[in-house]
């Protein structure tokens, strides 16, 4: 072995030695290791289902925020996103599974935060930009595009049965056992599954005759449903409970909560 060779293999290994340094430098300044007051300032300021946990709860709230952020990447395209804007999302994606401690999101590498609504293309120019939220596919897998302006309205509407990034954290969910059919079997114990069936189509043929308030989109199909119903559950409980009690009543086992 003649003095190239070793040259070679001295410098392939100061190479590697230097990226492994820069991607561990690159992690550690994304890496949030203590949660701030400013960010518990923000959730007590947007996030109701937040305000409303014991001092316990709000600890492991704040844990599963940390989570989240440390390793799902949120990134705004085309513009600048802050505290806010990554709190709301991993808010978003926490609510849902706050019953299930145990359970994390496999199937996610990246949010992106698009500054209005975009079309079935991912366009945020041209004609059909009614989208405001959507879970990738094929190319796109593992990847989550949802409208800002739009997340943000669905923590800071009191009133609004909408939530687009719960809807598209519980379409995750729903992904999550291999097949997206609206039935979360991850979460939902198998003997609420024929009663669980039972409701949705009940409900959803109240939606079409204009019987039901909850979102028409929920009448798309089961799916669509599941995620309509759970913003909904999580962000106007009492109404939900009022208009819908065996839906509700259901829920709070399926989601192991009652917001």
């Amino acid at each position: 072995m003649n003095a190239t060779y070793w040259t070679f293999i001295i410098a392939s290994i100061f190479l590697l030695a230097f990226i492994f340094w820069a991607v561990k430098t690159n992690y550690l300044k994304r890496r949030h290791p203590v949660f701030s007051n400013s960010w518990r300032a923000i959730l007590e300021d947007k996030v109701s289902f937040y305000q409303t946990l014991t001092a316990s709860d709000k600890a492991r709230f704040e844990k599963e925020i940390l989570y989240f952020i440390n390793r799902i990447t949120i990134t705004g395209v085309e513009m600048e996103i802050d505290d806010t804007d990554r709190l709301l999302v991993a808010s978003s994606a926490v609510i849902p599974l706050f019953g299930f401690p145990e359970l994390r999101y496999r199937n996610i590498s990246e949010v992106l935060l698009y500054k209005g609504t975009f079309n079935a293309d991912n366009q945020t120019e041209g004609e059909a930009r009614n989208i405001l939220g959507k879970v990738g596919s094929g190319t796109m897998n593992r990847l989550m595009i949802l409208s800002l302006p739009a997340l943000h309205q669905g923590f800071e509407n009191e009133k609004s049965k909408n939530n687009v990034g719960i809807h598209e954290f519980v379409h995750l969910i729903d992904k999550a056992d291999g097949v997206t059919d609206g039935i979360p079997e991850n979460l939902m114990q198998k003997q609420y599954v024929l009663p669980w069936l039972q409701l949705v189509h009940r409900e959803i043929e109240k939606i079409k005759e204009n019987e039901s308030d909850i979102n028409p989109y929920g009448a798309t199909s089961e799916v669509e449903f599941l995620s309509v119903a759970s913003e909904y559950f999580f962000n106007q409980p009492d109404l939900f409970a009022e208009k819908h009690p065996d839906l509700y009543e259901l829920m709070t086992k399926m989601y192991r909560q009652e917001p």
